[in-house]
């Protein structure tokens, strides 16, 4: 028989959610101009996908990038992202998500929109299998217009 969900707190896993944001950050710098500038823009497909990587603020210490898919019709519709590069720890956290403007390390729940009590965790590692795919199977293309 199976057991009772329990309503067990949550405690976020700092070294493993530290490990995420390092992998994200190395995987998205190959992805970026190493000096980057605000306005830069990185067009990329893979499969039957058009994303693309727009650079929106650029520091001494964080560049923040902008991760979106840009095709008209999306087969498989991936979140709209801010995603802020760390250069001095080297590491990169999603900063927001769609109409998530602030994503914190965990959330009570239930809650009114039934966000998870990982989502920053979950949305951060989805990030780094998403980077992980575009760095296999993507190709460099021109810009489009999306605006």
């Amino acid at each position: 028989m199976a057991g009772l969900a329990t309503n067990r707190p949550y405690h976020v896993d700092l070294c493993e959610l530290m490990r995420v944001y390092e992998t994200n950050y190395a995987k998205l710098n190959a992805l970026i101009p190493s000096q980057p500038e605000v306005g830069d823009v990185r067009c990329y497909q893979a499969v039957n996908m058009t994303y693309q990587l727009h650079v929106e603020e650029v520091t001494k210490y964080t560049t923040l990038v902008e991760i979106c898919q840009s095709d008209d019709v999306p087969v498989f519709p991936l979140p709209k992202m801010s995603v802020r590069l760390y250069h001095d720890a080297r590491v990169a956290e999603v900063h927001q998500s769609d109409q998530m403007q602030r994503i914190k390390a965990h959330y009570d729940y239930p809650n009114d929109k039934m966000i998870q009590k990982d989502e920053k965790a979950q949305l951060n590692r989805f990030l780094g299998d998403w980077l992980t795919f575009c760095l296999k199977h993507g190709i460099s293309r021109a810009p489009l217009d999306i605006s």
